[in-house]
């Protein structure tokens, strides 16, 4: 709930091999929760009502765009402006941001 951060609901998320696990950074994203997969390049799209994955997302290629520094970390952020349907994603120190377009 986010006028108290008390939890609504819990769920576990799967996909055609099981459990998955390592979620992170999540956000709502027409319908769907999005989470990034802890320490991988891939973006989790999950059904909200089964928990099932429906798509996974492949960032992958753009850790070949950013300046790698000493600091330079894991993919980990997503944004969604819902106002114009823009999805964003970044990493940890990362010196870009990147807006995607996905067709799902």
């Amino acid at each position: 709930d986010p006028a108290d951060f008390s939890q609504y609901r819990r769920f576990r998320v799967y996909d055609h091999n099981g459990e998955v696990t390592q979620i992170n950074e999540l956000e709502w994203v027409d319908g769907k929760l999005w989470a990034n997969l802890y320490l991988t390049d891939l973006i989790a799209v999950i059904d909200p009502a089964t928990g099932r994955v429906t798509h996974y997302i492949d960032c992958s290629a753009l850790e070949t765009r950013i300046a790698h520094r000493r600091d330079t970390d894991v993919f980990n952020g997503i944004a969604h402006d819902p106002a114009t349907g823009r999805v964003f994603v970044t990493g940890k120190n990362w010196d870009k941001l990147f807006e995607i377009e996905v067709g799902l």
